[in-house]
C-alpha cells in the first residue's frame, strides 16, 4: 500500500491586507477564539463588535503597513512560512513526504492544507505548529483547529503532532549561530542582549500553562550554548494588548531601565518566534528602537528570527525527521 506522509507547518496568522475590511476580518477571527480571550456573552459581543472591531483595525493596519511585503502584497510572515514549506518539501519529497503550510487565522487555512495533502494521497499526517514554546493561545488553538478540520473528514489520516522544541539541541544551536553572526556583523558591541518572548496573562500561567517555564528553559539553553564573552542575556516579554497582570519583566520597561542605567547599545532577539512578523518587525524593530533612543540609548538592533535561513531549514528538517521516525 502506498502510504504517503504529509506535514503541515502552522503559524499564527496574517491579514490579507492592511485596509480596514481585511484587518477587521482577521481581528474578528483572532479575538473570537476563546483560547486567546476567554470571554463570551452579550456584553463581550457588544465590546468586540461595537468598540474593538471599530477602532482596532485602523491601528493594526497602520502597524502592518510599515512592514508589509509590497512586492508580493502580503505580510512577511506569509512570505517566510511559504518559503519554509517549499524548501522543506523539496528536501523531504524524495522520502515520500509532502510539506504544506497554513495559518491559524487568515489564509491559507489549516483545513485547506489538510485537504490538499489528502488530495496528494497522504494517509499519514504530522501537524507542526511553529511555536518553540507551548502556549494554549498558540500551539493549543492551532491543534484545536486542525482537529476540528480532521473531524469533518470521512477518512482522516493517521496523526502525529510536533511537540514543543524550546530546548531541542538543533533549535538552540540555530539560535546561537544566528545571534553570533548578527552581532559579529555590527560595528558596535551591545551592552546587553534582551531575549523578548510574547507575553501571557499571569492567570494563564497560574492555571497550568507551561509557557513561561519553557521560555526560561530556552534562555538557559541558549546561554549555555554561547561563548562566555557574550553580552549579558536578559529575558523579558512583549505584547501586552490589555490591562491586567501579565508575566514580566516587560520589554519596554527593560529598554527604559537599561538606558537609564547608562547602557547605550542593545540587541533584541525574539526566540519564541519562528519567523519575523508584525510583533518583531514593527513592535520591536520600530517601536522598541524609538523607546530606547528616546530614553537616551544610541545603538539598537533586532536580531532576525530564524526565518527561512539555511540554519533554520536544517533545524526544521531535523525536527520533522525525528518525529516522522517509523513512517519513512
Amino acid at each position: 500500500m502506498d502510504r504517503r506522509t504529509g506535514v503541515v507547518l502552522i503559524n499564527l496568522g496574517t491579514p490579507e491586507g492592511t485596509g480596514f475590511a481585511p484587518m477587521r476580518r482577521y481581528l474578528r477571527q483572532f479575538l473570537s477564539d476563546k483560547r486567546v480571550i476567554d470571554r463570551s456573552g452579550l456584553m463581550w459581543w457588544l465590546i468586540l463588535n461595537g468598540i474593538i472591531l471599530t477602532r482596532r483595525p485602523a491601528k493594526s493596519g497602520r502597524a502592518y503597513a510599515q512592514i508589509w511585503n509590497r512586492e508580493r502584497d502580503e505580510s512577511p510572515l506569509k512570505t517566510t512560512t511559504r518559503s519554509q514549506a517549499e524548501q522543506l518539501d523539496a528536501r523531504l519529497r524524495p522520502l515520500g513526504v509532502r510539506v504544506d503550510w497554513a495559518m491559524r487565522y487568515g489564509q491559507p487555512s489549516i483545513g485547506a492544507a489538510i485537504e490538499r495533502l489528502g488530495d496528494r494521497g497522504c494517509t499519514r499526517l504530522l501537524l507542526a505548529p511553529l511555536y518553540p514554546q507551548y502556549a494554549g493561545a498558540t500551539t493549543g488553538t492551532a491543534l484545536d483547529a486542525a482537529f476540528d478540520a480532521l473531524a469533518r473528514l470521512a477518512h482522516p489520516p493517521a496523526l502525529r503532532t510536533l511537540p514543543p522544541y524550546y530546548d531541542a539541541p538543533a533549535h538552540v544551536a540555530a539560535l546561537a549561530e544566528t545571534l553570533r553572526r548578527h552581532l559579529d556583523g555590527l560595528g558596535w558591541r551591545p551592552d546587553a542582549v534582551l531575549l523578548s518572548y510574547h507575553g501571557l496573562p499571569e492567570a494563564v500561567i497560574a492555571a497550568g500553562d507551561p509557557y513561561r517555564a519553557q521560555c526560561e528553559a530556552t534562555t538557559r539553553a541558549l546561554r549555555a550554548a554561547l561563548p562566555h564573552d557574550m553580552p549579558a542575556l536578559i529575558q523579558c516579554y512583549q505584547s501586552r494588548p490589555s490591562r491586567g497582570r501579565w508575566i514580566g519583566p516587560h520589554l519596554d520597561e527593560e529598554l527604559a531601565r537599561l538606558a537609564g542605567e547608562g547602557a547605550r547599545s542593545v540587541a533584541v532577539m525574539t526566540p519564541g518566534f519562528a519567523a519575523d512578523c508584525v510583533e518583531t518587525l514593527e513592535e520591536v524593530a520600530i517601536r522598541g528602537r524609538q523607546e530606547f533612543l528616546r530614553c537616551g540609548g544610541k545603538n539598537f538592533t533586532l536580531v532576525p528570527c530564524l526565518n527561512d535561513a539555511p540554519a533554520s531549514i536544517a533545524m526544521l528538517e531535523a525536527l520533522l525527521l525525528e518525529n516522522l521516525s517509523g513512517w519513512l
